[in-house]
């Protein structure tokens, strides 16, 4: 999980299928989309309703009729983060510039009618699963309608309808959304609060929205859900993810499938073989551990113990080459023990996962951990924080050192600002907004090809690298394993 913001411009891809923009226009508005990639597809769907509706998006810093911002409410530095962004629009209120101002997402769904005693100058709040309804928002804004400010509606029990988007990531990329809510209870999360059971979208309908991403120019597509190897389970009585990413493996037009979210429980067999053989499906697996060591697993509700974790680490590495392992630790736990720390300190340093992340620890007063005795000190989870990341940092940078000298496929996301034939871009192992770059050198290169590169050195977290001379390929082939160490050569100037 991250969050970051992100000022939505008029002039991003849009999907155009089902996208029938209504006569009339009614009026302008510009977006804020805060929080992970999941609340990002919601919106992009509220973009679309908008749009549908007869609304103009604007960029964010010209004046407009209405503002939405879609927040995050996962921990206190989110919903700061979401509250500062709610109370420089308010500002921008006050000055004239905007006419109202919509709450919508996580934060609102978390708060409900208690978040207008924060911010009582709000116009309207949506609901997580009142987002259909954000055209109802913005006309009552429009129609000076004020006496109902809030929308919040049950949530589903099928999964919502996620395709007819205006997207904001860049066109040849797109996250996708398979389930929503979270059946898991881990006892330091509110999100089964905000966003409800599990619920699948089902195989048919994942696979219709996948499609109609590759019609519009999507390259990479990213699978989010908040439980991904959970999917399936409460629709078909048992998890169907690998017979989902077999049926994805087949939709013409997509180069690259990457899985993120996948908990240890339900890592079968068979999806390890599907990772495995798919044609599209890259080596890249992100899978949150939180913990490794037993007692705090129990204490968090995370239902796998370490042996299971370590046995499934080990099947994964030894079925799918040049697999990258990416998770999350948390650190700072009410309770964890300075042995419980140091557990997982050696366990980062002895597996050595190519990406990693660490979280201290936030206290999330509607949450069971809330009630955990034990509760560590900020210092304390800084300092252990610290102590995770500088034994994971030089583990990513040999990984990066091992790539040099090595072919690999890199998609191009954009040009570097201010330097001509010089491309930003990613390799397998890089997700976007979570980990590292590759800078590349060439000609004839355009945002959203994909360029068979050679890595001639790393950068700390980024790889440089040159292009080859044959125009960009449309097909990705999996790296193939170096056999021994090859010295860095010089960065390219």
């Amino acid at each position: 999980m991250f969050n970051a913001c992100i000022l939505v411009k008029p002039e991003l891809p849009t999907l155009k299928r089902r996208m029938t923009p209504s006569s009339s226009h009614k009026g302008n508005f510009s977006f804020v989309s805060l929080g992970c990639p999941k609340n990002l597809v919601d919106s992009e769907r509220m973009l679309g309703l908008l749009s549908q509706d007869g609304y103009t998006l604007v960029p964010d810093s010209e004046p407009s009729d209405i503002v939405i911002i879609n927040t995050c409410g996962f921990i206190e530095s989110a919903r700061q983060e979401s509250l500062g962004v709610i109370r420089e629009m308010l500002d921008r209120k006050k000055r004239g510039e905007i006419k109202g101002v919509v709450v919508a997402g996580c934060l609102a769904e978390r708060q409900k009618e208690l978040l207008l005693d924060e911010v009582p100058d709000v116009d309207q709040i949506v609901g997580v699963f009142g987002r259909e309804q954000i055209a109802q928002a913005a006309d009552r804004i429009m129609g000076d309608l004020h006496e109902q400010r809030t929308i919040f509606r049950p949530a589903a029990i099928r999964a919502q309808d996620d395709t007819a988007r205006l997207r904001i990531t860049p066109k040849h990329l797109a996250y996708l959304k398979v389930s929503e809510g979270c059946d898991r209870l881990c006892t330091f999360c509110a999100i089964p609060a905000m966003r409800g059971k599990h619920v699948t979208k089902p195989i048919e309908a994942v696979i219709a929205e996948a499609k109609e991403l590759a019609a519009d120019g999507v390259r990479e597509l990213n699978l989010v859900a908040q439980d991904m190897t959970y999917y399936g389970v409460d629709l078909y009585g048992r998890p169907r993810l690998a017979e989902l990413l077999r049926e994805l493996d087949q939709v013409e037009g997509i180069d690259w499938i990457r899985i993120l979210y996948n908990y240890p429980n339900y890592v079968t067999d068979e999806l390890v073989e599907t990772i495995a053989t798919a044609k599209k499906i890259v080596p890249y697996l992100d899978m949150p551990l939180q913990h490794i060591n037993d007692r705090m697993l129990k204490v968090m509700n995370r239902r796998h113990t370490r042996g299971e974790t370590e046995s499934i680490i080990t099947r994964l590495r030894d079925a799918i080459p040049n697999l990258v392992l990416r998770t999350t630790f948390i650190v700072g736990f009410p309770g964890e023990t300075n042995a419980e720390f140091e557990e997982m300190l050696d366990y980062v340093k002895t597996t050595r996962f190519e990406r990693l992340g660490v979280f201290p620890y936030s206290f999330e007063p509607d949450t069971p951990a809330a009630k955990v005795p034990g509760h560590l000190s900020e210092e304390v989870k800084l300092e252990r924080r610290d102590r995770i990341m500088e034994a994971q940092q030089p583990i990513a940078f040999e990984f990066n050192d091992s790539l040099i000298g090595r072919t690999l496929d890199v998609l191009i996301d954009g040009p570097v600002p201010g330097e001509e034939h010089l491309w930003i871009g990613r390799s397998y192992a890089d997700a976007p907004d979570v980990d590292g770059l590759a800078y590349v050198r060439g000609r004839g290169i355009e945002p959203g090809d994909m360029v068979s590169v050679k890595v001639v050195a790393s950068q700390g977290y980024d790889l440089v690298a040159t292009a080859d001379s044959s125009p960009p390929r449309r097909k990705r082939s999996r790296p193939k394993p170096r056999k021994k160490p090859i010295s860095p050569f010089t960065i390219l100037n």
